[in-house]
């Protein structure tokens, strides 16, 4: 694998170190300190999305080559009466990330979600599509995707679906864990999505900050998922057969299928 090309002057500044894309991206940048420059991973009392001024200290102080921004306010449900603090960390953030990186000529590299779509559209969303969310979470980070593009920064945008891995809180782990304590469960079979690891993104990261000296040419809005598409019993399912191929002595509930309505 090339090393990232980039100057070490500044490095590279990751937020949300530990969630879960966060400290994938850190473990992948580990082998590449040497040439890539310092990697700083602020946590959560050095470097406080939710404050402006946290926020422009920290990016004034550092002055990193790149900005790597994972970090969000991921509680879906709380976001609903939640909305202050949503919006303060998915969309005003990302805005004043891309107002310092632009003073100081750093590339922002940021990480959106497939909840921008209404998700009605029967085939897969493509970048030229529409966005139209149905959520607080989805309308705060869709903001945040618009303030880092009205910044003027040099900046690229993520935009990826059901993430896991093996650390933090996801659907891949709360899946394992409650299958060892029930003998069935039911699953929504009628949602369709594609599960995407959190080490596809640290590597996708890596590429990024590997060929590229700046984004003047690749810059922009992507869809970054891993490929194929299942629903969440399809990902349930698959899941525990391969638990169950790793520990076959082990019992697991039975995953059964209902529809959204149901659930």
């Amino acid at each position: 694998m090339r090393r990232p090309s980039i100057s070490a002057t500044g490095g590279i500044l990751v937020t949300g170190s530990t969630g879960q894309v966060g400290s994938a991206i850190l473990r992948a940048l580990e082998p590449f300190q040497e040439t890539a420059g310092p990697v700083h991973a602020p946590n959560r009392a050095a470097l406080n999305l939710g404050n402006p001024t946290s926020i422009r200290n920290v990016v004034r102080e550092l002055r990193p080559r790149w900005i790597v921004n994972p970090a969000a306010y991921t509680a879906v449900d709380k976001a609903e009466t939640n909305r202050v603090a949503a919006f303060d960390i998915n969309a005003e953030a990302p805005g004043i990330l891309g107002e310092e990186a632009k003073k100081i000529g750093a590339g922002v590299i940021h990480f959106s979600t497939d909840y921008v779509f209404d998700g009605v559209n029967p085939l897969p969303y493509l970048e030229s599509d529409g966005p139209n969310p149905a959520s607080v979470y989805g309308a705060s980070k869709l903001a945040g995707e618009q303030a880092l593009a009205a910044s003027g920064a040099q900046h690229i945008i993520l935009r990826t679906s059901w993430v896991y891995g093996a650390t933090g809180k996801n659907f891949l782990l709360t899946i394992l864990r409650l299958a060892r304590e029930r003998s069935e469960m039911k699953v929504v079979a009628d949602q369709h999505g594609a599960p995407t690891s959190s080490r596809d993104l640290a590597a996708l990261t890596l590429h990024i900050l590997s060929e590229y000296a700046d984004l003047s040419e690749v810059g922009g809005l992507y869809h970054a998922t891993s490929r194929g598409e299942t629903t969440w019993h399809g990902f349930a399912a698959e899941s525990i057969r391969q638990a169950r191929e790793l520990n076959p002595r082990a019992s697991y509930a039975v995953m059964l299928p209902i529809p959204t309505s149901e659930y």
